[in-house]
């Protein structure tokens, strides 16, 4: 999987500002069970935000764990919210068209 361009970043960026974090890291951390949750988000929503409840000062730790269990691209952390990308596997189901 390659890494997203910063003009793929800026676009992904500005389609996830109205988006509400659907998964929340809490106490137990990033579980197996969160990293499947972010998958199955991922494959309905293309792109997931992912806020951070407890591990705030941890988060950039959990990063390579994230996004390598759910297959995802990093697009931005903001505070402590993540935001994720993973294309659709089927083209007509995309709802993103990242520009070349």
């Amino acid at each position: 999987m390659e890494t997203l361009s910063s003009k793929q970043k800026k676009y992904l960026k500005s389609k996830a500002h109205p988006l509400k974090a659907l998964i929340q890291v809490g106490k137990s951390g990033v579980t197996a069970e969160c990293i499947r949750s972010i998958d199955t988000a991922l494959n309905s929503h293309e792109m997931v935000k992912v806020k951070f409840i407890a591990f705030k000062e941890e988060k950039e730790q959990f990063l390579d764990e994230i996004m390598e269990g759910s297959r995802s691209q990093y697009v931005s952390l903001i505070g402590h919210v993540l935001t994720l990308y993973r294309e659709h596997e089927e083209v007509q189901k995309r709802k993103y068209h990242l520009p070349s």
